[in-house]
């Protein structure tokens, strides 16, 4: 596994800004934004910062868009595609809608699933691995919606992410990670205390991460990247990074 950081982690800086951070926390990779720093249909922001990216010493990991799929003003997704092979990457996040499985009605489903097998395929077709967005108010909300989803998409291009569940112990997240496995592409790495929601330092979640670590140290080659950092403050992210390379290094 590879180290990482999410540029969303620090909207208000720049992109140079941010790989001179990730150079100076010694990590390996970014993925970049869709809302900031890599908005879709600006080919040529996209080259430019996937060149500089790779003129740090970084890889990009990733790109992370906010289509959402089934959703018609998400805008075409041609042109997020070609965004993310402009950057430099062959992975596209996406997100599974915009209603969790507690609200969704099968049209919605269907929807999202349809639209799941569609970009899967385009992607595919341009070298491109689709990655969902684990997280709330989607259909991958819980496990067995995500496995439901995973099910009706039935593609082999149709992969995720994942991160802890909010607000829940250690043991819901291992078993909630039973699901990603099979098609995990990427972590997306922090700690925030369960009760309150309050972003902590990386070192605090040591116990919970070596045990989602040690689940996924035979997925093969992918990146945990960092997220959510406290305060929004780089150079408490420059702390969670040696924290994270720290954990890496014993898996």
């Amino acid at each position: 596994m590879k180290s990482g950081l999410l540029s969303v982690t620090f909207r208000n800086l720049s992109a140079r800004e941010i790989l001179s951070l990730a150079s100076r926390s010694e990590l390996e990779g970014i993925e970049w934004g869709g809302d900031v720093h890599v908005p879709p249909n600006d080919r040529a922001n996209a080259m430019a910062i996937g060149r500089m990216t790779l003129d740090a010493g970084l890889e990009v990991s990733a790109y992370g868009s906010y289509y959402r799929l089934g959703q018609e003003d998400s805008g075409p997704f041609e042109a997020i595609l070609e965004t993310t092979r402009a950057l430099g990457t062959n992975i596209l996040r996406v997100w599974t809608g915009r209603e969790g499985s507690d609200s969704a009605d099968p049209a919605t489903r269907e929807a999202v699933a349809k639209d799941g097998r569609r970009v899967a395929e385009l992607a595919a077709e341009a070298g491109v691995r689709i990655a969902c967005e684990w997280h709330a108010n989607t259909l991958t909300d819980t496990a067995d919606s995500a496995e439901r989803l995973f099910q009706a998409v039935d593609h082999p291009n149709f992969l995720t992410f994942w991160q802890p569940r909010n607000l829940q112990p250690t043991e819901f997240s291992l078993a909630d990670m039973d699901t990603a496995l099979p098609r995990l592409i990427g972590l997306h790495v922090f700690h925030w205390d369960g009760k309150t929601r309050e972003r902590l330092p990386l070192a605090d979640g040591s116990e919970a991460w070596a045990a989602y670590l040690a689940k996924v140290s035979k997925c093969g080659d992918l990146f945990a990247s960092l997220e959510f950092v406290a305060d929004d403050d780089p150079e408490r992210m420059v702390a969670d990074a040696a924290t994270l390379r720290e954990w890496l290094s014993r898996v």
